[in-house]
């Protein structure tokens, strides 16, 4: 099993000092983003590929195109803008998160905008990450409708999933679909008075023993056929607060890897 680290997990971290705690967590592989911390908009994308080799670390993702599924508007412009960032910092893929407003995206503007994408990533060696959210106001929550997308637009040789835990179990999805799997999210929620349907990115921690989500379960369901990188996505401000974010990580992997 690989463990990553979204730069999500400790936003207070520089880009440098980021990656070198990845290495004292003996992980080599890492995701940037593009909103908490805000890389993309505030280091060159030259910076992020020479501190990316500096440190032996390879950029598995930056997140996140949004509202891929909305092709309209400034989104074309984004899309190529985030694209080339992504070819020039030397990141292998985007992800790209639908719609999360309460406002429904047909299948076929769905399907349009992976059409569109689809050679925006092609044309710089990108891989697209589609994630589906599990909110109950996403446009896309599940994996099986985002993969029915993504073959009604002749993408299978340039698109994967994300599988994120946590959204997997919000969107009550029984299915796994490792084989077409390109990254795993991982995430707890261990707040014992939160309805599912009320979980919310603030309640994402790192996995434990407390975690309601199954992460255990999903991973030994997904670990058999994908051989990616499982990635710490933690969302929660007490995370983000913490002083010693290694040890914390670190001691996820521990029970993460004990349990499997």
């Amino acid at each position: 099993m690989r463990f990553a680290i979204n730069h999500i997990t400790a936003p207070k971290l520089s880009l440098e000092n980021f990656f070198a705690a990845a290495r004292n967590l003996g992980l080599t592989e890492v995701e940037i983003r593009n909103d908490l911390p805000d890389i993309v908009g505030t280091v060159k994308p030259e910076v992020v590929r020479k501190a990316a080799a500096s440190a032996g670390v390879t950029i598995i993702s930056i997140n996140a195109l949004y509202p891929f599924n909305v092709w309209s508007g400034e989104l074309p412009k984004k899309a190529v803008a985030l694209a080339d960032y992504a070819a020039a910092s030397g990141a292998k893929a985007l992800v790209m998160c639908p719609l999360n407003d309460g406002t429904k995206v047909s299948f076929d503007d769905l399907v349009a905008a992976l059409k569109a994408m689809k050679p925006i990533l092609e044309e710089r060696g990108l891989t697209g990450l589609v994630e589906p959210l599990g909110f109950p106001i996403s446009s896309l929550r599940t994996k099986k409708e985002a993969l029915r997308a993504i073959d009604a637009a002749e993408g299978g040789g340039i698109y994967k999933l994300v599988h994120d835990t946590f959204h997997h179990h919000l969107a009550g999805e029984t299915e796994f679909f490792p084989e077409r799997t390109g990254l795993v999210h991982i995430s707890g929620v261990v707040d014992p008075n939160v309805a599912v349907d009320d979980m919310l990115d603030a309640h994402r921690v790192l996995v434990d023993a407390k975690d309601r989500l199954e992460n255990i379960l999903q991973i030994k369901a997904l670990i058999a056929g994908f051989d990616g990188p499982y990635s710490f996505e933690p969302f929660a401000e007490e995370v983000h607060r913490l002083a010693d974010p290694e040890t914390a990580v670190r001691e996820s992997i521990s029970y993460v890897s004990g349990k499997l």
